[in-house]
């Protein structure tokens, strides 16, 4: 079902050069180098599962040590992956494409992860959705996320659903073979910083693009036609490609706080639509706009923290369909709610989860975020 075509992609000597110039963040000017993908076919690149008996272990692509610049250029196995396919990862080889990351959507997740209340360890859900597999089964009480043999997710590998696939996070190869990740930098950052985790976890990957044929300038210039970069940083400073985290590492990115505030509004104040940096648009617009007063937000305190989301939240339900909120995006564009909290009251819905503190059995988002927080 999910197959990746390779061949043996043969890179000429100017790669090097491109290799070369990438380091020392300048744009190459010249073509990428053609590579002759073939016909081969080599079947589910996870197999049956990672690691199990009835099929080849991760890495089974024959994933080079991609820590050397020749390795990079010379024989990765992502230069010829189509569109569609799933490719196996080790996530410390992913590239970022956004300067910032919401810390305290990274802190719910490590939260839930280190200080969680569920049977089985939210971690373990994350990285079977991820992989397209629904939720998990089952873990050991020695599962890492690193071996993934020590638990399971209730969708076998070679039985998902199209709607299990739709989770899956996803890359575009670029030049030289390498992957950016266009979608689930928090997820991945999560898994990068949790206890069992780190730059070795493992991850099945959608590709949605290959432009490993394009030169460093023009694969950017099709990246942002694409909407697969964000390059505005946590104060909407425009940054250049090159300074982008080379890793998902949390200590790369900025902070942005304000993305935070909108991932904690999802489904409060709008739904989500599917559009690339969906809550980096609405985080613009509460950093920018004058319809919600900040001045009083302590993002250490969960009261205030509430209080800051019921604002936003508020403000987002009043804007007409047809507002702008930012760039050629509509709020209609952004998912946003004809009514507050979905026309739930305060004590249901996604609202009342949220309000959840972390003293309850089921705790929420932000009392997980912020709990996790006082630990640092």
């Amino acid at each position: 079902m999910f197959s990746v075509r390779r061949s043996a992609c043969s890179a000429i000597a100017s790669l090097s050069l491109v290799g070369a110039t990438a380091l020392l963040g300048i744009p190459a000017s010249a073509s990428a180098d053609t590579v002759d993908c073939g016909s081969v076919s080599t079947g589910s690149p996870a197999g049956p599962a990672f690691g199990s008996p009835a099929g080849p272990a991760f890495g089974s692509l024959s994933r080079p040590d991609l820590g050397s610049q020749s390795a990079k250029t010379e024989n990765s196995p992502y230069l010829c992956a189509e569109t569609g396919d799933i490719v196996d990862v080790r996530i410390g080889d992913v590239r970022a494409t956004q300067p910032s990351v919401g810390y305290d959507q990274v802190y719910y997740k490590l939260g839930r992860y280190s200080l969680g209340k569920d049977s089985i360890n939210k971690k373990f859900d994350d990285w079977c959705e991820a992989n397209g597999q629904g939720e998990a089964k089952s873990a050991s009480a020695t599962a890492t996320l690193t071996d993934p043999s020590t638990f399971t997710c209730k969708i076998a590998v070679g039985k998902e659903t199209a709607s299990s696939k739709a989770e899956m996070k996803t890359v575009v190869v670029g030049p030289r073979g390498a992957l950016y990740l266009t979608d689930g930098h928090h997820t991945l950052t999560s898994f990068y910083e949790t206890s069992g985790g780190g730059a070795n976890v493992p991850l099945r990957l959608r590709v949605v693009g290959n432009l490993s044929s394009l030169s460093e300038s023009r694969f950017w210039t099709e990246m942002a036609a694409n909407k697969w970069v964000w390059t505005r940083d946590a104060e909407n400073n425009p940054v250049i490609p090159q300074t982008l985290p080379k890793n998902l590492a949390l200590a790369g990115f900025q902070d942005d706080k304000y993305r935070s505030l909108a991932y904690f509004s999802r489904d409060i104040g709008f739904s989500s639509t599917g559009i690339a940096f969906q809550e980096f648009y609405w985080g613009a617009w509460i950093r920018d706009s004058s319809s919600v007063d900040l001045h009083s937000w302590n993002t250490g305190d969960f009261a205030s923290y509430l209080d800051t989301v019921k604002a936003v939240t508020k403000a987002q339900t009043l804007l007409p369909g047809s507002a702008v909120v930012n760039g050629n995006s509509t709020a209609k564009d952004l998912g946003v709610l004809s009514s507050w909290n979905d026309g739930k009251s305060e004590s249901k819905g996604e609202f009342a989860k949220l309000s959840t503190p972390y003293s309850d059995s089921k705790p929420g988002k932000l009392a997980y975020a912020l709990a996790y927080k006082a630990t640092l």
